[in-house]
């Protein structure tokens, strides 16, 4: 099987619950190496998010396609991102020191933070696909779900990694990932975004501005990220591009 490949499945066994086969020659380092098609994943998902949206538009009206795609999406990630996003609201949030934060993050339970952020990312994703109509909700998830990894891909090179070497969700090889992946990351992820014109733009700006931001209270509260904030940076970053493909494209 090719190399190429072997990195994809591996992408798709780290990201998702999707069956995908192990190998007997596989490296530590084949997940930092995968990191490019993170962002092919996520628009695998959205597709699929995508495709229920369409089809229970065909048969319900009101919030309930959009709650049936983002249900779709937490069962085929089994929640990882979501996750994260809870996880780092609990540590960001609770601590009192970086040292207490990171010990927080790792707590198997989910605090007030981390049901309050999950809760209202949630909502708020439902209440952005609901106002737009559904061919364009649909392209919309999918260029989310790409644009969100894609983020996530772009801390894991430019942001310091944090976590414990023992207890990390996410162990980075040595080198980390290296601009060129990044590049072709980028690439995989956000071409949807140019399928929705000036709305893309407006959702990749809101997108970013999201991710920018929990990142660089990450970096503040704890010197960096861990695999729990790559999770919540992929979350709002999604959750950003909604929002701005919303405000352009939302019915009246």
């Amino acid at each position: 099987m090719p190399r190429q490949l072997k990195l994809f499945l591996c992408a798709v066994q780290f990201l998702t619950r999707v069956p995908a086969p192990s190998f007997a020659d596989f490296e530590p380092d084949w997940i930092t190496r995968a990191a490019r098609y993170f962002p092919l994943v996520g628009v695998l998902v959205g597709a699929a998010c995508a495709l229920v949206l369409l089809a229970s538009g065909q048969v319900w009206s009101g919030a309930l396609p959009a709650l049936l795609a983002i249900a779709v999406g937490l069962l085929l990630t089994g929640g990882f991102h979501e996750d994260g996003l809870a996880d780092t609201a609990d540590g960001l949030g609770g601590g009192q020191t970086p040292a207490r934060r990171l010990e927080i993050m790792k707590d198997s339970r989910v605090g007030t933070y981390g049901v309050l952020a999950l809760g209202m990312v949630l909502a708020l994703k439902v209440a952005a696909l609901t106002v737009l109509p559904l061919t364009t909700a649909a392209l919309a998830l999918v260029a989310a779900h790409g644009a969100g990894r894609a983020a996530a891909v772009a801390v894991m090179v430019l942001q310091p990694n944090v976590s414990g070497p023992t207890s990390a969700k996410y162990k980075p090889a040595p080198d980390g990932v290296r601009p060129g992946e990044l590049l072709v990351a980028a690439l995989l992820g956000l071409w949807p975004l140019a399928l929705l014109g000036m709305a893309g733009l407006a959702g990749a700006a809101i997108g970013a501005g999201l991710a920018l931001m929990l990142t660089l209270t990450a970096r503040r509260l704890i010197g960096g990220y861990t695999g729990d904030v790559l999770g919540g940076v992929e979350q709002v970053a999604e959750l950003g591009v909604l929002l701005g493909v919303s405000a352009m494209l939302a019915t009246r």
